[in-house]
């Protein structure tokens, strides 16, 4: 019986393996895409919170990117986007002491749950070493069905390409959710809104969107925020 038992022990460990890695990539830069609702009575709380763990998280090993940013159109929602030189410096700021403090305090003024969303990079590039005020950022949660995944990363990295040619452009970059692979993270930069109006009109904008609509598992979401 115990032989029987550690058979099935293994076998499991073996089968859990690809999923685990799978989940987590071991190497490469590691991103986090933060979505954050709050009582509508407690946005100026929450801004205050969120500019305090993100002046403590840049500060911390490996960071590469700690951007937080206010929903224009709904202003008790809130947004972070995270890069880390690796996934170990991801892991460890996770479980630091500056973001377990945060959501502590944040708790209690939550509308929803705290969803946030580890990544990796399929289409990314540097970010801008400074935003102008009137700078609009876009995050877009794009959802296709399983068999089209591969379909949709060509997809979003020619959408990359092709956007990134645009001179109003400051940054646009697509990760890959590590525990849905057919599940992405859209991330732009623009100078101003009439920049981002311009590139949903433009033609490869326009071809894009047309070819994900049959692919897709949900709504396209895209939504529009301010950098706090």
């Amino acid at each position: 019986m115990k032989v029987f038992c550690g058979m099935l022990i293994a076998a499991a460990t073996i089968a859990a393996a690809p999923m685990a890695l799978a989940q987590a990539p071991a190497s490469g830069t590691a991103y986090v895409v933060t979505y954050i609702e709050i009582l509508p009575s407690a946005q100026g709380e929450a801004a205050g919170l969120l500019k305090q763990v993100a002046a403590a998280s840049r500060k911390e090993a490996g960071n590469q990117r700690f951007d937080i940013l206010q929903r224009i159109d709904r202003k008790n929602q809130f947004a972070i986007l995270e890069a880390w030189t690796d996934l170990k410096a991801a892991e460890a700021h996770a479980a630091g002491a500056a973001l377990k403090q945060f959501k502590d305090k944040l708790k209690p003024i939550q509308a929803s749950f705290y969803d946030e969303r580890p990544s990796k990079g399929i289409a990314v590039a540097p970010s801008p070493s400074s935003v102008g005020r009137n700078a609009i950022f876009a995050i877009t949660h794009v959802d296709v069905t399983p068999p089209n995944t591969d379909g949709c990363i060509a997809m979003l990295k020619k959408l990359a390409d092709d956007t990134r040619k645009e001179t109003k452009s400051e940054q646009f970059e697509a990760w890959q959710q590590n525990n849905r692979a057919n599940h992405f993270t859209v991330t732009e930069i623009w100078k101003d809104r009439a920049a981002i109006d311009s590139h949903v009109m433009a033609a490869a904008t326009k071809d894009f969107r047309e070819k994900l609509g049959p692919m897709s598992g949900a709504l396209y979401d895209e939504r529009l925020y301010k950098s706090l």
